[in-house]
């Protein structure tokens, strides 16, 4: 009777499952060591060719320089000014596990850019991801902000989440930026392109 064989069907898909259950806990496991794996590939990206390229920076690709690197140390205000010092910066705070932070203030800088007549949306979807207390990538304000920045994005204007960035970017320059400045990830860095440009 074909009825029999239902059963072992099933445990065949079970063991499929089971077996990217299993698969899923490597991978967790591999998700830390993979991590330094990614930023040592971010960084290559984000300096490519060390030794010709610095050279030739009429090339149009993002060529990153050991003054630029050291005014990255000069102010939170100038390395987010900086393209590559904003990718940087935001790799070394997902090490943190506080990326919504930079995340956050980013979407904030485009917000500000918005046309009138799409800021409602904008608005809505800032509050949803990061502001509202449950959401994906809460960042860290008191009640009282929260509750304020609500009322601000349900009738929203360019202006409606400049006090809360602002909280967020103070956040960032006491807490992570000095961090950062202090990191294997920013020393390395410096440290590579001063010695390549020293050749």
């Amino acid at each position: 009777m074909p009825g029999f064989f239902f059963p072992h069907n099933n445990m065949t898909e079970l063991n499929g499952k089971e077996d990217c259950r299993l698969a899923e806990g490597k991978i967790h496991k591999k998700k830390q060591k993979a991590f330094g794996a990614d930023l040592k590939n971010y960084l290559k990206c984000m300096v490519p060719h060390i030794e010709s390229g610095i050279k030739t920076s009429n090339s149009r690709n993002v060529m990153l320089s050991a003054e630029e690197v050291i005014q990255w140390s000069q102010s939170l205000e100038k390395l987010l000014a900086s393209q590559s010092g904003q990718g940087v910066f935001r790799e070394f705070l997902k090490s943190e596990f506080s990326e919504e932070n930079i995340e956050f203030w980013l979407a904030c800088e485009d917000y500000k850019k918005t046309k009138s007549d799409h800021l409602h949306g904008k608005a809505e979807r800032i509050y949803e991801e990061f502001v509202q207390s449950d959401a994906i990538k809460q960042i860290n304000i008191d009640y009282q902000m929260r509750e304020a920045t609500a009322k601000k994005a349900q009738d929203p204007t360019h202006t409606s989440f400049d006090e809360v960035q602002k909280t967020v970017y103070i956040l960032m320059e006491r807490d992570s930026y000095p961090r950062f400045l202090k990191s294997k990830v920013y020393l390395n860095l410096l440290n590579q392109l001063q010695t390549s440009t020293s050749k």
